[in-house]
């Protein structure tokens, strides 16, 4: 984890609405002294050159399924590999990649900047539990999907636990023409947006540049999208026949802004041949996939604007620091650049230069530099207002798709590496499970230490939660009394039985904030566990440092162990709530 975090920087509100500022000026593209990607080469003299090749790192990693050699970004984006290692090097200190051994690998906290996205865009926050309701009724998958240029990009899951998944993730582009979404939007094309598709389509007749479909094997010819798309004017829905591939179905309703009768996004069930039929899923499914958009409509036309939101301050101050701590091995100008998308969010969807450079902190031409980059590289785009900038969707290409899956083990795990190898011993993660005989733990991660005499538990593994430190730190975050601990008997001659004795125990467990079993599951066992929240402050799940009790005494393991592992807790937390921000992030 990073020594300084810029999401630890202290917060402030960007206040009122300043006043109007003059558009940024659209300027010549500069002429490249070497060798340079396609949209460097083309960029406008003012664009930022380090910000353009951080936004391809991270494109190319999100591509890439999240990880990728170091070797293999170089090949990847053009770059030379003492360019890669700097930006990698920078987006490690941002907390947005984290380096393991020859591989650079995406990390949650780079999910703050497709939430800046999401946020500004509310949609997620008003519709979700619309869709997710759906989605029980009808037992199949429901998404939530905005136009993206030529393409679809999903904001919203609700999916389907079965054997044969039909979920894409929240930020995968998928082309318009092989979607149901995609006619719907297509209604609302200008002539120039379909002569932009058209030029994809002859570039491009496989569908390469949409990594998240496979290649199209059998390129259709562009007259059936046109009908498809004239079939959802006339009808108001739209359905994929297995356009995607073979045995995946779906049927789409627009959901219109109330404002400007315009598509705001599109609700979309997806289900599989084996279940349903096109023509079945249609007939059986599209009037309640309508009503529920109804619904949809109703809560845009009802909800409240936004109120004032607080937006991140001190980012400059925190890149000139770690500039100055790491010297050129930190890209300033990328660091800051990337700042700049976290200025927006909830009631901060429309944002002025001014808005900009008072949210980050940062000097109104360094954020005018940032803004023309990313109008260029289309993840910023002008407002309704022309002195306003506003996010694209594009924004969700940076790391979202493979991190929108990320599990709770998988966030934990780096973070637990970390502790061992502060504090030379095992540290776990567990969640707290149910079975016949009462409230078990099951470990989920792990970090080894390498010892002669280690503790030796492997991840899945189950142990009764009343005996441990884990257990018992979980059971304290339930009201009190805390749920049925079945029939407590004892492991070792120090196990505590008793149950109005644990239940006092607990009561001390939930002031003080930790749990310490001194070898009551096994002789010779100590550890100390604190809990891991959620966003609402519930318990998910606990880490906890074991060792052999002779290597340290209880007062030892307070004193030394437990700063470290409340840190370590701080920290899994902070990545859970940027990762759990609009998507679910499974405990197992």
């Amino acid at each position: 984890m990073n020594p300084v975090d810029p999401a630890d920087a202290s917060r402030a509100s960007a206040g009122p609405s300043p006043a109007p500022t003059e558009p940024i000026p659209r300027t010549e593209a500069a002429a490249p002294t070497e060798p340079v990607p396609p949209a460097e080469a083309a960029a406008p003299a003012e664009a930022v050159t380090p910000l353009i090749r951080g936004i391809a790192v991270l494109q190319r990693l999100t591509e890439a399924g999240g990880t990728l050699s170091l070797s293999g970004l170089e090949r990847a984006t053009g770059l030379a590999r003492s360019t890669v290692d700097r930006i990698t090097m920078t987006l490690g200190r941002m907390g947005y990649v984290r380096l393991d051994g020859r591989d650079a690998v995406l990390a949650p906290r780079l999910m703050e900047l497709g939430n800046s996205y999401l946020a500004a865009l509310r949609l997620p926050a008003l519709l979700g539990g619309h869709a997710d309701a759906l989605a029980d009724e009808l037992d199949e998958s429901v998404s939530l999907a905005v136009a993206d240029r030529d393409g679809i990009r999903f904001i919203h899951q609700a999916t389907r636990r079965r054997a044969m998944s039909l979920s894409f993730r929240i930020g995968d582009l998928l082309p318009a023409e092989r979607t149901a979404p995609g006619p719907l939007f297509a209604t609302e094309w200008t002539e120039a947006d379909w002569q932009r598709w058209r030029a994809r389509r002859a570039a491009d007749p496989h569908d390469h540049a949409f990594p998240a479909v496979p290649p199209r094997e059998h390129p259709s010819a562009d007259a059936d999208f046109e009908d498809r798309t004239a079939q959802a004017a006339a009808n108001g829905w739209a359905s994929d026949d297995q356009l995607i591939e073979p045995g995946l179905v779906a049927v789409s309703v627009p959901v219109r802004d109330p404002r400007t009768g315009r598509i705001a996004c599109v609700a979309n069930v997806v289900s599989h041949t084996s279940r349903h039929t096109a023509a079945d899923l249609r007939d059986t499914l599209l009037e309640r996939l309508r009503a529920a958009v109804s619904r949809m409509e109703d809560d845009l036309r009802t909800a409240p604007p936004p109120g004032p939101a607080r937006a991140p301050s001190g980012l400059a101050a925190w890149t000139g620091a770690s500039k100055q701590r790491l010297g050129r091995e930190f890209v300033e100008s990328l660091a800051r650049g990337l700042t700049v998308l976290t200025a927006f969010g909830e009631g901060r969807s429309a944002l002025t230069l001014t808005d900009v450079a008072k949210a980050t902190g940062l000097a109104r031409a360094t954020a005018r530099r940032a803004l023309i980059t990313y109008e260029h590289l289309g993840l910023v785009t002008p407002g309704d207002d022309p002195r306003t900038f506003t996010l694209t969707p594009r924004v969700l290409s940076l790391g979202f798709p493979p991190l929108s899956r990320t599990t709770l083990p998988e966030i934990a795990t780096p973070h637990l590496a970390e502790l061992s190898a502060r504090v030379h011993e095992s540290a776990s993660l567990a969640v707290l499970t149910d079975s016949g005989s009462g409230p078990e733990i099951q470990y989920t991660a792990r970090a080894a230490t390498t010892r002669v005499m280690s503790v030796n538990i492997t991840v899945g593994t189950r142990l009764p939660a009343y005996a441990t430190s884990l257990g018992r730190v979980m059971l304290a975050d339930a009201p009190p009394p805390p749920q049925a601990l079945g029939t407590p008997h004892p492991l070792t001659p120090r196990t505590v039985t008793d149950p109005q004795t644990l239940t006092r125990l607990l009561a001390r467990i939930r002031t003080q904030g930790y749990a310490l079993t001194d070898e009551e599951l096994e002789e010779g066992l100590r550890s100390i566990a604190v809990p891991v929240r959620d966003r609402t402050g519930h318990a998910v799940a606990a880490v906890n440092v074991a060792m052999h009790a002779a290597r340290r005494t209880v007062e030892e393991c307070v004193r030394d162990i437990l700063p470290e592992l409340r840190r370590t807790a701080d920290r899994i937390e902070a990545d859970l709530s940027v990762a759990g921000r609009f998507t679910r992030v499974p405990p197992s």
